[in-house]
């Protein structure tokens, strides 16, 4: 089992795609965090004594704010590792390695505990490069505009450590995805827009109506917000507690990834 979970690593590591997503977590950890910190420190500005203005959101010495603030390119982020999980699956049917793979290791099990254990793996990984970033430029940019990176370090420090969680739950929902959709680029593509574009929408369409407000909190995206402690920006829609989405993004991930460990432990080669 140790081997099989080495071969992944190695096989995903021994590529260029690792660093590429590592740059690009990187600058959505940084970008992101830089762009809403300074945005709410100028909307501050702006709706203070002298601008006349009425902001409804909580300045930077709000503890979910600066959550927030560091969180801000979470959802950027778990795209490219739910791309990832797509790919850790789809290229090997796509290249024809998967047939080499399951030589080398004949019980399926142990390959597909192996891609689930290796993708966590990488999740932590992509989810300490995205902290580095959003962290390391998000809090540089707090403490210069007057206010503490850390105003309580519990509840922070509680949100950044789920982070890591979040990325590699994605990447499961990207495994489960690159199995039940054959072709690796219609299911990156259907991945990402459901992730991206439909999700999303279909969140605010149900937001709209009073029994849908009751479904929102339990989508993926939601659930993730609620996991890291996110600022609610929806007053009509109740956020769940942080364990409750963390449950909820967990259960996602198993019944993805587990259906498809089942359909790949089935499934024949061709």
């Amino acid at each position: 089992m140790a081997g099989a979970v080495k071969a992944e690593f190695r096989k995903f590591f021994s590529t260029r795609m690792w660093w590429g997503m590592a740059i690009g977590v990187f600058l959505a950890g940084a970008l992101f965090a830089v762009l809403f910190a300074l945005v709410v420190a100028g909307s501050k500005q702006q709706g203070g004594p002298g601008g006349g203005g009425t902001i409804a959101l909580p300045d930077l010495s709000n503890t979910t704010m600066v959550s927030t603030v560091y969180t801000a390119g979470l959802s950027l982020a778990y795209l490219l590792t739910l791309v990832v999980g797509v790919m850790s699956i789809g290229s090997e049917y796509r290249h024809k390695t998967i047939t080499s793979t399951f030589l080398s290791t004949p019980k399926r099990v142990h390959v597909m505990v192996a891609k689930v254990t290796s993708l966590l793996g990488i999740g932590v990984f992509y989810g300490v490069v995205f902290l580095v970033g959003s962290v390391g430029v998000g809090g540089a940019t707090i403490a210069m505009k007057g206010f503490s990176p850390f105003p309580e370090v519990g509840p922070i420090a509680r949100a950044l450590a789920l982070s890591l969680l979040v990325l590699g739950l994605w990447s499961l929902l990207g495994l489960g995805a690159g199995i039940l959709i054959p072709n690796q680029v219609a299911a990156i593509l259907i991945a990402v827009g459901a992730a991206w574009i439909v999700e999303p929408l279909a969140g605010f369409l149900l937001g709209l109506v009073s029994w849908g407000k009751e479904i929102v909190p339990y989508m993926p995206s939601q659930a993730t917000s609620a996991m890291v402690g996110q600022i609610n920006t929806s007053p009509t829609v109740q956020p769940l507690s942080w364990w409750a989405g963390a449950l909820v993004l967990v259960a996602y991930a198993a019944a993805l990834a587990g259906i498809g460990s089942i359909l790949t432990v089935r499934r024949d080669v061709t």
